[in-house]
């Protein structure tokens, strides 16, 4: 069964090709004070970032827009009462958005999985949600592919000792359903997909224009919708399809441009597959695998690994950091640290390469990053009353020049970070530093890494002709 409702490879079109070239922003209140007018304004950079998304010849069917923001407690709850369900405290529950069949014996099939694999886990079945949404918003094309939009809620179980753990039992929870879904001789016409399933953010997102997705998810109206963060992005699917799963953000980054290695990035991380191990994850980790969903664009399938490496334990700033590393092997002035950290995580992961501005977020922490090349624009600006906004371009909010203190943009395979619970932007050598230094990475590199020029010389063996023949015959098969 199709997860993205994107066509098989066929003729010369390949799914494999899937890339964009979008607008991507975000807006933050550097203290980590939520609040609806948060939303509000990353729905404007969001309208404001419309000409970097497109349509077809239909104009009122985008190639998709959406919004993640942090847990709105306060909206759920009530939400909740109304079905008759009772959430736990905040943190100790799960949200999803859900895009399900709209043909009703799919639906319930893919309901029931899903409620069943919730109770294997370990964990507590709440209730489903229907979204309130507006169809008469959007485009006829956008309308014939347009799926059910529901909101799970999942509750923390008794043996989960840590709002990380929960986290890990979500994502098992989510791959072992879409895994489900797509080994399943379900009907090929409609699709499945799992927007987010986190107790810390919540991502709304669609084939949509930038405007539609205020009008369209009527929540986000609510003043109870709150949040201090709202990252957004707005679509230019290129010369591929646009798709209501292939929306931006995913769970863990918005992305404007291209990963050019994703081919070998994806050989990789299959071949190493079978090596995973995880004390985190311990035994679950085997439900997970594959990790990447191929059906995915070069974006998601970045999201794919980003995620697996943040909850396996590694700090966001470190998962992005080992994905996207500055030009470091012949850095003459680089710190030593910092140059070992990379040459380290090199023997672990190949560069995800191209021209790509990658804005992330796990909820706590929100910030951007150039690839190497730096070609990708994004600018950033911190104002007087600790609101911290970036953007593929200046001027998406109307902020006048003398509430800003401080701005730049992002430069090549540097990080621009912020963090809601310190409160603070974090300088990008202050931030890799610590990283960096956190292990002895040098230590490490020089204990175990085998130079080649320091072997010794082998043995010069020589074959006669038909032996040499049969041996570089099988070499080149």
């Amino acid at each position: 069964m199709p997860t993205t409702g994107l066509p098989p490879k066929q003729g010369l079109y390949d799914p494999f090709y899937e890339h964009d070239a979008c607008g991507v922003g975000f807006v933050a209140h550097l203290k980590g004070n939520k609040s609806h007018s948060i939303v509000r304004q990353g729905l404007q950079i969001l309208e404001n970032l419309e000409h970097r998304g497109a349509c077809g010849c239909d104009p009122l069917t985008g190639d998709g827009a959406g919004i993640l923001i942090q847990m709105p407690d306060r909206f759920l709850r009530r939400e909740a009462r109304k079905l008759h369900i009772e959430l736990p405290k905040e943190g100790e529950y799960g949200v999803g958005l859900v895009f399900l069949p709209t043909r009703q014996h799919e639906k319930n099939s893919i309901e029931a999985w899903l409620e069943e694999i919730v109770h294997e886990e370990g964990q507590r079945f709440l209730g489903w949600r229907e979204v309130p949404h507006d169809s008469g918003q959007i485009g006829h094309i956008a309308h014939s592919a347009e799926p059910e939009f529901r909101q799970i809620f999942i509750g923390r179980g008794k043996d989960v000792r840590d709002d990380l753990e929960f986290e890990r039992k979500l994502y098992v929870i989510r791959r072992r359903i879409e895994l489900k879904v797509a080994g399943s001789n379900l009907g090929q016409r409609d699709f499945f997909y799992i927007c987010s399933l986190s107790a810390r953010t919540l991502i709304y997102k669609g084939q949509l224009t930038s405007p539609q997705v205020d009008r369209f998810f009527g929540d986000l109206s609510d003043e109870d919708m709150v949040s201090a963060i709202a990252l957004v992005h707005s679509r230019y699917s290129t010369n591929t399809f646009p798709s209501w799963a292939l929306a931006h953000p995913y769970r863990m980054i918005a992305h404007n441009g291209e990963i050019n290695t994703l081919r070998g990035n994806i050989n990789w991380m299959r071949a190493r597959e079978k090596q995973f191990i995880s004390d985190k994850f311990g035994e679950d980790l085997k439900k997970t695998i594959p990790v990447l969903n191929l059906a995915g664009s070069d974006s998601a399938i970045f999201d794919n690994a980003l995620e697996l490496l943040v909850l396996a334990g590694r700090p966001l700033p470190h998962a992005v950091m080992m994905m996207v590393p500055e030009a470091w092997s012949g850095h003459e002035s680089m710190d030593a640290d910092k140059k070992a950290f990379y040459e380290y995580h090199s023997c672990l992961m190949e560069p995800w390469d191209g021209p790509a501005a990658i804005a992330f977020t796990d909820g706590r922490y929100i910030g951007a990053i150039l690839d190497r090349n730096g070609l990708r624009p994004s600018r950033w600006l911190l104002t007087d009353d600790d609101l911290v906004v970036m953007a593929s371009e200046s001027g998406v909010l109307p902020i006048e020049p003398k509430r800003v203190l401080s701005r730049g943009r992002l430069q090549p395979g540097k990080m621009f970070l912020v963090d809601t619970r310190e409160g603070r932007i974090i300088d990008d050598a202050e931030i890799k530093h610590e990283v960096a230094t956190r292990k002895p990475y040098k230590s490490w590199v020089e204990k175990n890494i085998t130079d080649l020029k320091s072997l010794p010389k082998p043995k010069q063996v020589r074959h006669t002709a038909a032996a040499d023949l049969t041996q570089k015959q099988m070499a080149f098969g």
